[in-house]
């Protein structure tokens, strides 16, 4: 079921039942590629379609939103992203705990994941990635800062600290590449749709 919320006459936002609703209704919306659609921001149960009302209207964008087929398309249709990880982070034995298993199996896991870039958010060029085996828990004492390039878990989702910022995820490593530069054509080194492969190298 979508639920449909108008955002002045520039955007509608569509209003799913979960994550793998949202990513599947975003891949047949990009699929779809529907007249007007300027923008498509995938969200954790949203996607923000975005419109030129000199071509289209909110109303429109329902009514062909609604006609799609969704659940046919490949949610994981974009470019992959190799990224180099030394998995050193602080909380590495602590996951392995948590999980039952080793620290070294924790990064077999880690690196042989199907990864995809489920959404942005959070920080620019922060990116949500889904397709791991992993549940666990935010810290229950956030960290003040946490050095960009540090690679973290929470709940099922891993991601990459763009920037030194605050946060509560559980870090297993860091990486040398950069995930978001503004001199880049696209900033952000992860976009909605992008696979991911983390890669372990030594320190």
């Amino acid at each position: 079921m979508t639920r449909f919320l108008r955002c002045g006459r520039e955007a509608v936002l569509a209003e799913v039942d979960d994550l793998d609703a949202a990513l599947a209704l975003y891949a047949a919306l990009r699929e779809a590629s529907l007249p007007g659609v300027v923008d498509l921001v995938p969200a954790a149960r949203t996607v923000l379609i975005r419109l030129d009302p000199s071509v289209t209207s909110p109303r429109e964008i329902r009514v062909a939103v609604s006609a799609l087929s969704v659940g046919s398309a490949d949610p994981r249709q974009g470019a992959v992203v190799e990224i180099p990880v030394v998995y050193d982070g602080p909380d590495l034995a602590d996951v392995a705990g948590h999980l039952g298993i080793s620290p070294a199996d924790v990064i077999a896991r880690h690196t042989g994941a199907a990864w995809t870039v489920a959404f942005g958010g959070f920080a620019p060029g922060f990116g949500y990635l889904t397709g791991g085996d992993f549940d666990v828990p935010r810290r229950t004492s956030p960290r003040t800062r946490i050095p960009a390039g540090s690679v973290g878990l929470a709940g099922r989702f891993s991601g990459v600290y763009p920037h030194d910022s605050p946060g509560g995820w559980q870090l297993i490593g860091s990486t040398s590449a950069t995930m978001w530069d503004l001199d880049r054509a696209e900033p952000a080194l992860l976009v909605p749709g992008a696979r991911v492969i983390f890669k372990a190298v030594p320190a």
